[in-house]
């Protein structure tokens, strides 16, 4: 027996089903809530991120994201983990440890700048994620290197980190400050006509080194203050 064909309307019907089909959800995994949580920081700043915020990104309630990441402390170790990973660590030279360890300095607070305030998260526990203790063991590694000594170096590892920490923190303040006028922060120039108003006979070096004391352009103030940790040494 012949097979009778569908109507024209059966077939637009058939058609119309096609965009009506349920579209399947993206999984979610700890890559996905660590790549959505960055982006947020990227637009909106540290102190924006909730687990509330990147489940309602990511579309879902914050019980799904529970179920990969434990609660938001890990979730900042794991995010500061992504940024170490991107971190590139040299071969340790004898000649070169202080160039080094400059370098890999200045990397992670490049990383740092991208996501303004996650530093935060750095500061906020000792690390427990294996990307984040690899900056340490290669820091160290390029310590020894050098020559250092075990103890100095490790002291000198942990001021260099809470140094580029709080620089970045810093740098982010200034660069997403508070829309309310009274918590914003000042700007250089700012800074330094205030300065310059002080009585000459109470702030005599402060009013005459004004200057100094503002001055430093790009990251030379970073650069300066690492290289006197490494002079130290």
């Amino acid at each position: 027996m012949k097979r009778k064909s569908s109507s024209r309307e059966e077939w637009a019907a058939q058609i119309a089903a096609l965009d009506a089909a349920p579209v399947r959800k993206e999984p979610i995994t700890v890559d996905r809530i660590v790549t959505t949580a960055l982006a947020l920081v990227e637009t909106e700043g540290f102190a924006a991120l909730t687990m509330r915020r990147v489940a309602a990104a990511l579309g879902t309630g914050p019980a799904s994201l529970y179920a990969h990441v434990r609660n938001k402390a890990e979730l900042d170790d794991l995010l500061i983990g992504t940024l170490s990973r991107n971190v590139s660590l040299p071969t340790p030279h004898a000649g070169r440890w202080r160039a080094q360890f400059a370098d890999v300095c200045g990397q992670l607070r490049d990383q740092f700048l991208r996501y303004p305030g996650i530093a935060q998260a750095a500061l906020a526990a000792a690390p427990a994620n294996l990307d984040t203790l690899r900056i340490t063991e290669g820091l160290l590694a390029i310590l020894l290197k050098g020559g250092v000594a075990p103890r100095p170096a490790a002291w000198t590892i942990d001021a260099a980190l809470l140094y580029v920490s709080a620089y970045t923190v810093e740098a982010s303040l200034r660069r997403h400050p508070d829309r309310d006028e009274d918590s914003r922060v000042v700007d250089r120039d700012e800074i330094l006509a205030r300065l310059r108003m002080l009585p000459v006979s109470r702030f005599p070096h402060t009013v005459e080194h004004a200057d100094e004391l503002n001055s430093g352009s790009g990251h030379e103030r970073f650069e300066f203050a690492l290289q006197l940790m490494l002079k130290g040494l």
